[in-house]
């Protein structure tokens, strides 16, 4: 599959894995003034706030590495603010999604419960 490098085709790509895993996506691109969450979805028992990080295969690093405290806080605010504003009965997690683009040939790793809040959030 050739959809390029951009991170928009990135996250469709993620959507799409996500659902064949049989996720709910309730949302995409939510924004907040502590910034976005790329994908909101439900997982039985959990809803799942996913960043997606989209890299070439000659990129040095992987994809969750750019996952740092700092926007690990930034995501957990965003998703306190989210939750105020959908109220659901579920348990928050905290996934990452890397996509790596091989040659025009896109693969996914979903990191189930990546981090977790310890504490750093606050209602906003």
């Amino acid at each position: 599959m050739n959809i390029g490098l951009s991170g928009t085709a990135g996250e469709k790509y993620a959507c799409k894995m996500l659902i064949k895993k049989g996720y709910k996506v309730l949302s995409r691109n939510f924004q907040t003034r502590f910034g976005e969450i790329d994908i909101v979805c439900s997982d039985n028992d959990y809803i799942v706030f996913v960043e997606v990080k989209t890299r070439s295969q000659q990129y040095v690093g992987k994809g969750r590495e750019a996952v740092t405290y700092s926007k690990q806080s930034k995501i957990i605010k965003a998703a306190v603010q989210y939750l105020q504003q959908n109220p659901i009965e579920l348990q928050p997690r905290f996934d990452v999604v890397e996509i790596t683009d091989a040659n025009g040939t896109l693969s996914a790793e979903h990191i189930v419960n990546a981090f977790d809040a310890g504490g750093r959030y606050e209602f906003v």
